[in-house]
């Protein structure tokens, strides 16, 4: 599945595009739409993004683990070294102290990722903010080339700004149109 994105001028383009869209078969589950307005969006029944896609949870999610996980790693051995705990310590507790750290880590990283903005949407922050419409289109394989040739027929205003082979892999970066 292939995440297609596109700059609409207006909210009424933006419906528009919606309603043309789900005559091509696209539902609501696969298309998002990101914008500064969520009032106009609400308003006219359209599916607006979720964290997912608007905020950097997941990215530093698994950066905060990797980082905890390592820490983790290093303390469990360290404390299997000096033994301040004695010779007789347990196996659990040596993964204990790998799961509390990688935990805390997930947590730390999701919390950061929440007050940070997504990087694949960073370049288009400034047309966002200056009352754009940031279209993403989840598109089968079967369905990519009738969706842009009904976008270009359609829908000239809105512009194919960018492709990404997943939204969802948080370290992909969208290759632009």
């Amino acid at each position: 599945m292939k995440c297609i994105y596109y700059l609409s001028p207006s909210l009424k383009t933006t419906q528009e595009i919606s309603d043309d869209l789900h005559s091509t078969g696209v539902d609501d589950w696969f298309l998002h739409i990101i914008s500064k307005d969520e009032g106009g969006l609400s308003n006219q029944r359209l599916h607006s993004s979720n964290y997912l896609e608007t905020q950097d949870v997941l990215r530093e999610a698994i950066i905060g683990g990797a980082v905890g996980f390592f820490i983790g790693a290093l303390l469990s051995l360290m404390t299997l070294g000096l033994e301040p705990f004695g010779p007789d310590l347990p196996l659990v507790a040596y993964a204990g102290i790998l799961f509390v750290l990688a935990s805390f880590g997930v947590w730390v990283g999701g919390m950061v990722g929440l007050a940070r903005e997504n990087k694949k949407l960073a370049r288009f922050h400034v047309d966002i903010e200056a009352g754009k419409y940031l279209v993403l289109i989840y598109a089968k394989q079967h369905q990519e080339e009738n969706i842009k040739i009904m976008m270009l027929a359609r829908h000239g205003e809105a512009r194919l700004v960018a492709e990404d082979s997943h939204f969802m892999n948080p370290f992909s970066a969208p290759k632009v149109c």
